[in-house]
């Protein structure tokens, strides 16, 4: 855990009889982008809230940037963290520029980056206007600036993209790719699997308070083994040879996908499969090859 910024050794956390989080271990390395996956109930919002020291662990520990979270030492920390929850909630009557302001003074942030930072999340059209005004994507925006306030060198973004358009999530993670390039360690958690899964460096699973898998998504795929699909444009008539071509291989899904054969490929088949293609020459117009998305993958561990 040498170049760990965030370390959670063997935390549990209990509300009565439930175990919200049940042993989990988890290293975040220092300037990636980490994705924290699972269902509804999983466990990660609770996970996220004691890293964040808002909620005492009942047993194991977290450590941030060496410190563990508790006591007068976590306090310094504390203030090099930025958090975006979940739920974003403000003052409807403070302007856009009122409410970063407040929060910047309850963080001992320098006021002068407000105005900065509602441009950077392309706020800056709405700074004076009322925030009861705000649609729910603003609002995300909003919260967004809020946790960038003071420079954070690690952030915690609970469900970020939650009410943004596709130009806002784009413009989002262009911003965490900035923020990664700078040194920033991102951790935050997503329903929107097929949004994250080119965008972090690595992610953990969780299913009932437990961490099933940590990695990148590739290495994910490969544990899994779960099949690639190829999609096949060719002439007609070809399906028999096809067929003869690829069985000595282990293929032996193939269906008319309406604009070719659509072929599911054993993973260690894949180069011999692509060389068998290549000796029918013209009669193939076409290949794509489809690795299992990030919610195959997420549906394989958590079943």
């Amino acid at each position: 855990m040498a170049n760990s910024i965030i370390e959670v050794q063997g935390v549990a956390k209990r509300f009565g009889e439930i175990r919200a989080v049940d042993g989990v271990d988890l290293a975040v390395h220092r300037g990636e982008i980490f994705g924290l996956i699972g269902h509804n109930g999983a466990g990660k919002s609770t996970l996220f809230r004691m890293m964040l020291g808002l909620l005492p662990v009942s047993g194991g520990e977290i450590r941030i940037n060496g410190q563990p979270v508790r006591g007068e030492a976590f306090r310094q920390v504390r203030r090099a963290i930025g958090y975006l929850p979940e739920n974003v909630v403000f003052y409807d009557n403070l302007t856009g520029l009122e409410t970063l302001a407040f929060f910047a003074d309850l963080k001992g942030a320098n006021r002068h980056a407000c105005r900065s930072l509602l441009d950077k999340v392309g706020l800056a059209h709405a700074a004076d206007r009322r925030v009861r005004g705000y649609s729910k994507g603003m609002r995300q925006r909003l919260g967004f600036a809020q946790a960038l306030l003071g420079k954070p060198a690690i952030l915690f973004l609970d469900e970020p993209t939650t009410g943004l358009d596709p130009e806002g999530i784009r413009e989002f993670y262009q911003i965490l790719r900035e923020l990664r390039e700078q040194g920033v360690t991102v951790i935050l958690t997503s329903h929107i699997l097929a949004e994250i899964q080119e965008r972090v460096d690595r992610l953990a699973i969780m299913k009932t308070g437990k961490i099933q898998a940590i990695g990148t998504v590739q290495s994910l795929r490969e544990k899994m083994a779960l099949p690639l699909i190829f999609q096949i444009r060719m002439q007609s008539g070809l399906v028999d040879e096809l067929r003869s071509l690829l069985a000595p291989l282990g293929v032996d899904q193939m269906e008319d996908d309406g604009e070719g054969m659509m072929v599911r490929c054993p993973r260690g088949s894949k180069m011999p499969v692509l060389s068998a293609l290549a000796t029918l020459g013209e009669k193939v117009a076409d290949i794509h090859v489809h690795e299992p998305s990030l919610e195959d993958v997420f549906l394989g561990y958590a079943s």
